[in-house]
């Protein structure tokens, strides 16, 4: 008889915000439809219902025995690293019968890439524009070093791809912020400033995003990331990733 696969639970923040949980869900949907066979399920740690252990603890009343909890997070920031694995100890506690382990975040990834680049093309940007265009990689910001320096890495990865230039920005924690960064392209000559927004779903922090965009000018303003299809694809990468490594070590 073959077992059934971990069930995959999609971690997300959470939001005071309604469009918010409404791209959770459009983005769990997806991650459905491409691999109808796989149980997905979303809990958000704060604002938003179901909260994690309150999917956990139903899941254990069904008898669902291993679960893999993917954060539904673009860096490795303060969720990643405390918040999240705080509520999993939490729950592994009080749930002993219960087999979790958190997943990759899901950044950096080519995936994320592609998802950035579909949404400029969406709002109006062509593949001819490219040399011609400066994009501002606007991200929600974090006082982590590490996640910092992601976003940084990956604006520099993406400048060799053909756009004229790519600049990272910051909603909140750290600088530039959206406005500047886009004024700093301008006033170096760039011809055409594009605005891509490194969130998955709307809130304030992408909100900010937005009216820096607008403030300063910005030619383009792309949507959020959202329910992609390549972010769902992505999430199960990590997914199956989780699966392979503890493959690995209980075969080790």
């Amino acid at each position: 008889m073959l077992h059934a696969p971990p069930v995959l639970l999609i971690v997300a923040h959470g939001s005071r915000d309604p469009r918010h949980a409404a791209t959770v869900t459009a983005l769990t949907e997806r991650v459905r439809s491409l691999r109808p066979g796989l149980r997905v399920e979303t809990g958000y740690l704060d604002f938003c219902a179901p909260s994690v252990h309150q999917v956990l603890k139903r899941l254990t009343a069904e008898g669902v025995q291993d679960v893999v909890a993917l954060p539904l997070l673009l860096t490795r920031a303060f969720h990643a690293k405390a918040d999240i694995p705080a509520v999993l100890h939490e729950a592994s506690a009080r749930l002993p019968q219960l087999s979790l382990r958190q997943a990759d975040v899901l950044g950096p990834s080519p995936l994320l890439t592609a998802t950035l680049e579909r949404r400029l093309y969406e709002a109006g940007v062509r593949p001819g524009d490219r040399r011609s265009t400066g994009v501002v990689l606007a991200s929600a910001g974090s006082s982590d070093p590490e996640a910092i320096a992601v976003i940084a890495d990956i604006a520099r990865e993406w400048r060799h791809t053909g756009w004229c230039a790519v600049r990272p920005a910051f909603a909140s924690a750290s600088l530039p912020r959206t406005a500047d960064a886009v004024r700093a392209l301008r006033a170096e000559g760039v011809e055409r400033v594009a605005v891509a927004p490194y969130v998955i779903a709307p809130g304030f922090l992408p909100d900010r995003i937005a009216t820096g965009a607008r403030e300063a000018g910005a030619d383009v303003l792309a949507s959020v990331l959202g329910d992609a299809p390549e972010l769902a694809r992505l999430l199960l990468q990590r997914y199956d990733a989780s699966r392979v490594s503890r493959l690995t070590a209980l075969t080790a």
